[in-house]
């Protein structure tokens, strides 16, 4: 697959409340036609991605799922860093209700000033699944979970696509190059008197590919539905079916519930994340979740998704 249409996913951090050796906190990563997102900032989330190789001062968009001190406590490093390295561009926050109070809580502890850019901080109401941004390549969409706290899950999905029809073009007399990339865009070009129409050199529009993440939650409606045929599922699995009165009373899930939900969604693969730190090995978590939905894997600090 082409660089450009890829959609790249690296998880930063797939444990839960604390780090662990080999975990770091909660962090996901997603790239696609050169935006970056941010998907919750655990404790150390800057680190993860200079591990990583991964441009954090591109960074375009943050969301955060909720405000528990796991999910959030790398903003202040991180936004600190960013204004350190003289960022000029705008950054944008996604979060709950009460994101704004916590952003400026978190930036202004010590001795610190925002001075080199904007934050723009967007509070999320929502009683279903709303789309809170609409890019040109994507748009993002949340929905309300079950955790002990206001909590957010969301979907990734790319703009539906249509097939770029090569053999078609290359007959209208389009040369291979910089015109296939404006066509595939929907633009019309003219190749001398000539205009050559996108819809001739196009298929029919697909669906986009959908990449969900559902993080603290018990299993609820709201959680299925957004991840619904997703390409992937990333789902919170801090505990194992033997802990469950644990997961119940942390509102948190197992990992037989995410699979559970995996299955209900009817997505194609799901991936495990924050793990507890109890499971050194999380072959158990796997085979657990197995058992309900095959394709599904516990994620593991810097594992990769390229779709």
């Amino acid at each position: 697959m082409e660089e450009e249409t890829m959609i790249r996913v690296v998880f930063l951090g797939t444990s839960g409340s604390v780090p662990t050796r080999e975990r770091g906190l909660p962090s996901l990563y997603i790239e696609f036609r050169g935006n970056r997102l941010l998907f919750d900032c655990g404790e150390g989330t800057q680190r993860q991605m200079r591990i990583a190789g991964l441009p954090f001062m591109k960074i375009d968009k943050i969301f955060i799922t909720h405000f528990h001190a796991d999910h959030c406590l790398g903003l202040g490093g991180l936004i600190q860093t960013l204004d350190l390295f003289k960022r000029q561009k705008k950054l944008e926050i996604y979060g709950p209700q009460g994101t704004e109070e916590v952003i400026k809580k978190v930036i202004t502890t010590g001795h610190f000033i925002l001075e080199g850019f904007d934050l723009e901080i967007n509070e999320i109401d929502t009683r279903g699944i709303t789309q809170i941004v609409a890019e040109r390549d994507y748009s993002v969409w949340a929905a309300p979970l079950n955790h002990s706290v206001p909590c957010l899950g969301y979907r990734f999905e790319e703009r539906k696509r249509r097939k770029f029809l090569k053999k078609r073009a290359l007959e209208f007399g389009v040369p291979e190059g910089p015109l296939f990339g404006r066509l595939q865009d929907e633009e019309d070009n003219k190749i001398g008197s000539k205009v050559i129409r996108a819809d001739d050199v196009l298929g029919p529009p697909r669906a986009g590919r959908r990449v969900t993440y559902i993080s603290d939650t018990r299993p609820c409606k709201r959680g299925v539905e957004l991840a619904s045929h997703s390409d992937v599922l990333i789902h919170e699995a801090t505990l194992s079916e033997e802990e469950r009165a644990s997961a119940i009373q942390g509102k948190h899930s197992t990992a037989k519930e995410a699979a559970t939900v995996a299955k209900k969604a009817g997505v194609k693969e799901l991936y495990l994340t924050h793990i507890s730190q109890r499971y050194d090995d999380t072959s158990e978590l796997e085979r657990e979740a197995r058992r309900v939905f095959k394709r599904t894997k516990v994620a593991k600090d810097f594992d990769t998704i390229e779709l």
